[in-house]
C-alpha cells in the first residue's frame, strides 16, 4: 500500500479537522445554531475550503459515510474464500459498529442524530444508498440479477443493525442475535 503524498495528507487533515470542529459545536449548541460559517472558523478555513470537502452541513455529521460504504462492499467482495456473506458482514458489524458504542461522544452523536429531523432524513438517504450499493455488491457475488431482492433486503437488514442494537443493555449479544436470525433464519 502507498503512502499518501504531503498534499493528500494535508487534505484528509483538513476534512477531519473540520468534521471534527462540527461535532464538537453541534455537540455544544445544537445542530440548528451552529452554521457553516462556525465550522470553519472554528477549523482555521474558509467556508470555500469547507465546500471543497463537504457538500452541506448535514455531510459534516455523517463524514466517515464514503469510507463506511466502500469498507462495507469490501467486506463482500475481499473475504476468504471459504466464509459466507453474512459471516463476512458479521465481522465487519463487530469490528466497526461495537467500538462505536463505547466511544465518549456516542451518545451525544446519537441524541443529537435523533433530535435534528435534518440529520434524520440525511442518515436515511446515505442508509438507502449503502443498501443499494451493498446489495448490489451481495448480488454480484452471489451471480444474480445485481437487483435481487433477497441480496437487498439482507443489505438493508444489516444496515439497520446499528439502529436496531443503539443504546440496548448488551450490543454485542444483539449484534450476533440478529446475525444468527440472518445466517439461520426464525426458529
Amino acid at each position: 500500500m502507498e503512502t499518501p503524498g504531503r498534499r493528500e495528507r494535508k487534505k484528509a487533515a483538513t476534512r477531519q479537522a473540520l468534521a471534527d470542529a462540527a461535532l464538537k459545536l453541534f455537540l455544544e449548541r445544537g445542530y440548528d445554531q451552529v452554521s457553516i460559517r462556525d465550522i470553519a472558523e472554528a477549523a482555521d478555513v474558509s467556508t470555500t475550503t469547507l465546500f471543497k470537502h463537504f457538500p452541506g452541513k448535514e455531510a459534516l455529521v455523517f463524514d466517515e459515510s464514503e469510507d463506511r460504504e466502500a469498507n462495507l462492499i469490501a467486506a463482500v467482495r475481499q473475504r476468504p474464500e471459504d466464509q459466507g456473506v453474512v459471516e463476512a458482514l458479521r465481522e465487519y458489524v463487530l469490528a466497526t459498529w461495537l467500538p462505536l458504542t463505547a466511544h465518549p461522544q456516542y451518545a451525544g452523536f446519537t441524541a443529537l442524530v435523533s433530535g435534528t429531523p435534518a440529520l434524520q432524513e440525511y442518515g436515511e438517504r446515505m442508509w438507502t444508498r449503502h443498501a443499494k450499493s451493498l446489495g448490489a455488491a451481495i448480488a454480484e457475488d452471489a451471480g444474480v440479477d445485481s437487483d435481487d431482492i433477497a441480496c437487498h433486503a439482507l443489505a438493508r437488514f444489516v444496515l439497520d443493525i446499528p439502529a436496531l442494537t443503539r443504546g440496548r443493555q448488551d450490543p454485542r449479544n444483539d449484534v450476533e442475535r440478529i446475525f444468527d436470525l440472518l445466517e439461520r433464519g426464525w426458529r
